[in-house]
């Protein structure tokens, strides 16, 4: 059985990752890693708060280990800032490191290149999946998500903050991929099928920062999330 450290990026793909391997009996994930900008204490991208990603580690009943990232972040600052952490998982008897890409082959190819000679063996339990299925396929299943951060050259910047759901969906340019694959938006999931209880949120201020338009997630009352949708 593969002992599995899986890549949490607080986003819909990471939690739907996770659901996809509890489901099989070749593996066990026993751990969670999350890259954060340790300048403003929030996921590397997402930009979602640290304390929302720990209730998520909380809810899905699993360690969170962190690599805490400079801004800006050079590759090679990257590549050597989370190289402890596949030390670390090797020390401790994990055999792989799962992650929730998609489609995109330089992407893939550059962590089955970061893990060479490591000892761990990259898995994708996502790949290929047809992403308008599979949003489709999430939002029935229960996954609850806002969106969190929106490209303004390739959606409109009124998507930020609102639910990953149907209607979002119906709503998107063609041009745009149903998962964001391509970078077009990021999620936060507050409710999963992986997850014992909700992370309840709010949409606080947006704001608009290094060409990117942001909706700062903020904790909320259960009584917030259900009106929230």
């Amino acid at each position: 059985m593969e002992n599995v450290l899986l890549s949490w990026s607080s986003g819909k793909d990471s939690a739907w990752a996770l659901h996809v391997l509890r489901r099989r009996a070749d593996v066990r994930v026993s751990a969670l890693f999350t890259t954060f900008n340790s300048t403003a204490d929030r996921v590397a991208m997402h930009a979602v708060r640290r304390t929302l990603v720990l209730e998520q580690a909380r809810a899905v009943g699993l360690p969170l280990w962190t690599v805490e990232l400079p801004w800006p972040c050079s590759n090679q600052d990257y590549e050597h800032l989370i190289s402890p952490i596949f030390t670390r998982a090797v020390d401790e008897g994990f055999t792989a490191v799962a992650f929730g890409d998609l489609f995109l082959e330089d992407i893939r190819a550059y962590r089955v290149q970061q893990l060479k000679g490591t000892g761990l063996k990259p898995i994708f339990p996502l790949w290929q999946l047809p992403t308008a299925a599979l949003a489709q396929e999430m939002i029935a299943s229960g996954v609850r998500a806002k969106i969190t951060c929106v490209d303004p050259t390739r959606m409109d910047a009124s998507f930020a903050g609102r639910d990953f759901d149907s209607s979002f969906l119906k709503e998107i340019p063609y041009t745009v991929d149903p998962c964001g694959e391509n970078g077009e938006f990021h999620t936060f999931v507050y409710e999963s099928p992986v997850f014992s209880f909700p992370v309840p949120v709010q949409t606080g201020e947006i704001v608009e920062r290094d060409k990117f338009v942001f909706a700062d997630l903020v904790p909320a009352e259960k009584s917030s999330t259900t009106s929230n949708g």
